[in-house]
């Protein structure tokens, strides 16, 4: 089985106003020690404008095809670690605005050499209304999360992580995935990722549940299996390690 989620770098309509495309994969880790992720990004229309969530590769096929959905608007990189492909998208729609979570232009430098919007609050933003918009604020990051309440569609980066054991490559990964409490069915924070919100469960806490109340019917992840029905159910279970303590 292929490690990501063909066909690539290709709209897949969801419901109305709401598409995801499947990017490639990426290596992220520790310089020695680096994993492949397949990547995903999630597009909303708003009223003719495009919300463009975690934007991955972009290419002169997936351009045609966003050009005739809608025009693209904001650019949104809703995590210190999901910028990367940002400037790519700002080249080819200069008129976007970009909008990054905190962190980014530090870590970033010369590679966001152009203006932008910072994500430093729950709201107002320009897409309020159909979308709306939370902070998950740990020590390491800020991560946005945002709903789409026409379609009840939770948009998540990292707050949960899901790999399919068939789609990793090797036992290493298989073992790894479900020591870190990322692996499909039982996808969820990664446990290196819940220690940075020490001291801030409380927050975390209100922010599920924020989520829960939401009672969204899909989830859409960055990585991994994603949740196309019983949203509200499974943060229950991948927040469980939260909720319950």
């Amino acid at each position: 089985m292929t490690a990501t989620y063909p066909p690539l770098n290709r709209l897949k309509r969801l419901c109305e106003d709401l598409w995801i495309v499947d990017g490639p994969l990426i290596r992220y880790g520790l310089p020695l020690l680096k994993f492949s992720f397949p990547t995903r990004m999630t597009i909303v229309r708003v009223a003719g404008d495009l919300f463009i969530h975690s934007p991955t590769a972009l290419t002169p096929e997936l351009t045609a095809e966003v050009e005739a959905i809608g025009t693209p608007r904001w650019l949104i990189a809703p995590n210190r670690i999901h910028y990367w492909w940002i400037p790519d998208w700002k080249r080819a729609f200069p008129e976007a605005e970009v909008w990054l979570a905190p962190g980014i232009a530090e870590r970033a430098g010369d590679r966001i050499a152009f203006s932008f919007q910072p994500l430093d609050g729950a709201g107002a933003y320009p897409w309020d209304g159909p979308l709306a918009t939370l902070p998950a604020q740990s020590r390491y990051m800020t991560e946005y999360v945002f709903f789409h309440r026409p379609s009840a569609t939770l948009i998540l980066t990292d707050l949960i992580e899901n790999f399919e054991p068939a789609k990793l490559s090797g036992r290493v990964m298989r073992w790894l995935t479900r020591l870190g409490g990322v692996q499909d069915p039982d996808g969820s924070m990664p446990r290196d990722m819940r220690m940075t919100f020490s001291g801030r469960k409380v927050q975390l806490r209100s922010a599920v549940a924020t989520m829960i109340a939401w009672r969204p019917e899909r989830i859409i992840l960055a990585h991994g299996r994603w949740y196309d029905r019983d949203g509200a159910a499974e943060l229950r279970r991948a927040f469980r390690w939260l909720l319950e303590s």
